[in-house]
């Protein structure tokens, strides 16, 4: 046996064959143990990508999905949470340290104010330095920071807006980041205000933030909707709010107040962004949420004279809907319980990604022309054009009675507006409202003062004349239709002064309007 043995070692071939056998296992043990320590890498990479609300040097170990699909880091103690269930407190790492280092200097005044007027350089060509210098300058509100609030923000803070107070009770969640303008998946489970001021600090380090994470309503909204630290009174508010009771309350409290405000309506469900407008709240019969809105400020008495981000577009067959809950969520219990809060919103509406940004830049576009200054010329809002159409009408046949008066020929005589023109003078700068009585119904424009001269241009003889109403922008003031028959028969006929028929504070009040229009007209 052991001569066999001997033989078979000292054979040549059994040599060859252990050799290739020893070296075959040696490469299938280094390419076992190479995968292993690829797959151990990878489990490493995985659970170093889900980060700690706690301190960002430790890994999650303990990650639990809780019923709104929220992230909680339990590995080194629970982060300490709001009466929302939501942390302050994000995944911390060396650049948020470093970014929150340099906002607190920056926002002392230790930073280079070339590099801010570098930064904005392209705004500054656009909107004027003087513009620029305004908006720098300005202290917006913006109330809910979800989809629409977030993009409406990160561009006011991209845009110069130094002062912005962000209002909002609820948390990223995972869902929010289908539509979310910052938030990242370090983010969920945090508040949506410590989100934004987290992201957009390392953007622009000097924006000042005033964090208020609470829920809007009524009783608030004297202290959230208030001046700032140094009693600076907000230049605009944005309403971002999707739940109708809070909206309403908001949407009051700025009309009484006379807070400039722009209100953001609903973009669930939605799918076209040209079918996107401004206009206003009265005008906005298309969109649910605004409609809704729109009846309960009626029934306080407010119809119009608020600035609404609304959509146009009509549902239709393989389009999405808000449909019913289905049943076996009503089987979980009581509807009530499902919310985040009591009576807040418990259905998951089916939403676009791209449709709330598209909503927030609006709005923050919006903002930033109103407060800079910047002609706003927006097309007519869809339905109103009928009535654009009838003012128009009125002022001709305005134009072509006083002619007559004058004693001149009136025959083939044309008016230089447009509905544009009509709706600028409507919406914008009267607010669909009686500059004489704030009434909001049966409107019409009419000249304010009888002219001195002619009130029509002559172009041109014979077939080839051209008769045209001197009539501007600065001369036209919105007015019932009663009112302006009393004021064309004492003003135009009977040929009396302004300050006869009209009381001192009225008159101030229009030429103050008159002034403004003067200042859009050179943009027509």
């Amino acid at each position: 046996m052991a001569s066999f043995l001997s033989d078979t070692f000292a054979n040549p071939r059994f040599q060859l064959f252990a050799t290739a056998a020893l070296s075959g296992a040696t490469v299938a043990s280094l390419i076992l143990g190479y995968q292993a320590l690829e797959r151990e890498e990878r489990l490493v990479e995985l659970k170093g990508s889900i980060p700690s609300l706690v301190d960002g040097s430790h890994h999650t170990n303990n990650v639990r999905t809780l019923s709104f699909g929220i992230f909680r880091n339990f590995a080194n103690g629970v982060a300490q949470l709001n009466n929302y269930g939501a942390s302050s407190e994000s995944a911390a790492d060396k650049e948020d340290a470093r970014n929150q280092a340099l906002a607190r200097r920056a926002q002392a005044g230790d930073f280079d104010e070339e590099l801010i007027l570098e930064q904005l350089a392209r705004n500054r060509v656009f909107l004027t330095p003087e513009g620029l210098a305004k908006l720098r300058d300005s202290f917006v509100i913006v109330v809910g920071c979800g989809g629409v609030g977030s993009h409406c923000v990160a561009s006011l803070v991209r845009s110069g807006v130094s002062k912005i107070r962000l209002v909002d009770f609820d948390q990223v969640t995972l869902s929010s980041l289908n539509r979310h303008a910052v938030a990242t998946l370090a983010d969920v489970g945090t508040s949506k205000v410590h989100c934004l001021q987290r992201r957009l600090v390392a953007i622009a380090p000097w924006v000042q933030f005033d964090l208020q994470q609470e829920k809007f309503d009524e009783t608030v909204a004297g202290r959230i909707l208030g001046s700032w630290q140094d009693g600076r009174k907000p230049d605009f508010i944005v309403d971002a709010i999707d739940n109708i009771e809070t909206k309403v309350e908001l949407l009051k409290y700025c009309y009484d107040e006379k807070l400039q405000v722009i209100s953001a309506m609903g973009a669930g469900c939605k799918s076209d962004p040209t079918r996107i407008v401004v206009g206003d709240i009265g005008a906005s019969k298309d969109d649910g949420l605004s409609r809704a809105t729109r009846r309960r400020l009626k029934l306080l008495g407010i119809t119009s004279g608020i600035p609404v981000v609304y959509s146009t577009e009509q549902s239709g067959e393989g389009k999405a809907e808000l449909l019913p809950l289905p049943e076996e969520e009503f089987q979980k219990g009581s509807v009530g319980d499902l919310g985040v809060m009591p009576h807040f919103r418990v259905r998951i509406l089916p939403v676009l990604g791209t449709m709330p940004a598209v909503f927030g830049l609006t709005a923050a576009n919006h903002v930033i022309l109103s407060i800079t200054g910047y002609p706003l010329d927006y097309v007519p809002a869809k339905g109103r054009e009928k009535m654009y159409e009838g003012i128009m009408t009125y002022v001709q046949g305005s134009e072509d009675r006083l002619a007559r008066i004058l004693g001149l020929d009136t025959v083939g005589l044309k008016t230089p507006l447009t509905t544009g023109d009509v709706a600028f003078l409507c919406e914008e700068l009267y607010h669909g409202r009686s500059v004489i009585s704030g009434i909001s119904t049966k409107l019409v424009l009419i000249r304010w003062r009888k002219p001195e001269g002619s009130s029509m241009s002559v172009i041109g003889e014979g077939k080839h004349v051209q008769k045209c109403s001197t009539v501007r922008l600065r001369d036209l003031v919105c007015m019932t239709k009663e009112e302006a028959t009393r004021h064309e028969k004492e003003i135009f006929k009977a040929a009396k002064m302004i300050e006869e028929l009209y009381d001192v504070e009225t008159v101030k009040r229009v030429e103050a309007k008159l002034e403004s229009a003067a200042r859009h007209e050179q943009y027509r």
